[in-house]
C-alpha cells in the first residue's frame, strides 16, 4: 500500500534516525498467540495500546504454523469490524481470523485498554473450530 511502510521498514528507518525506542518497545509489548490457543492456522500478535497512537488491531502471520515473522505479517483491525489494514490474506484466513477476533474482541480491547494482562486474556481468549 502506497504510504504504509512495512515493520521491517519502520525498524530500519527508525533506526537510521536514533528512534527505536518506541518501535522496539511496541515490538517487545506483543503477546504471541500459537495455533494451538486460537485454533487458527497460523500465529498472532496482540498487545496493550502502549504509545500507540492507532485504534486496536492485531498482526496475523500470513504463513500457517507457529512461526511468527515481523516482515510477514498482515494487520488486522478489530473495531468497529474486523478488516486487513495492511499485508494481505486469503479469502479463508481471512475468514477464520475475522471470526476469531469478533469471538474475542471484548478481551482483546480489556488487554488493549491495560485492564488486564497478558496471563487473564489467555483465560479468556476462546479458540475458533
Amino acid at each position: 500500500m502506497k504510504g504504509r511502510r512495512s515493520s521491517k521498514n519502520r525498524l530500519s528507518k527508525a533506526r537510521q534516525e536514533g528512534e527505536t525506542t518506541d518501535l522496539v518497545d511496541e515490538l517487545f509489548e506483543m503477546a504471541n498467540l500459537y495455533p494451538s490457543t486460537t485454533g487458527l492456522p497460523m500465529t498472532v500478535w496482540v498487545s496493550p495500546r502502549g504509545s500507540a497512537r492507532h485504534d486496536i488491531r492485531v498482526k496475523v502471520n500470513m504463513t500457517h504454523g507457529n512461526q511468527m515473522s515481523i516482515a510477514n505479517t498482515a494487520v488486522v483491525s478489530v473495531r468497529p469490524a474486523p478488516r486487513v489494514i495492511a499485508g494481505r490474506l486469503s479469502p479463508d484466513d481471512e475468514r477464520v481470523v475475522f471470526q476469531w477476533v469478533a469471538l474475542n474482541t471484548a478481551a482483546l480491547i480489556e488487554y488493549w485498554d491495560g485492564r488486564i494482562d497478558t496471563v487473564q486474556l489467555a483465560r479468556l481468549l476462546k479458540p475458533v473450530h
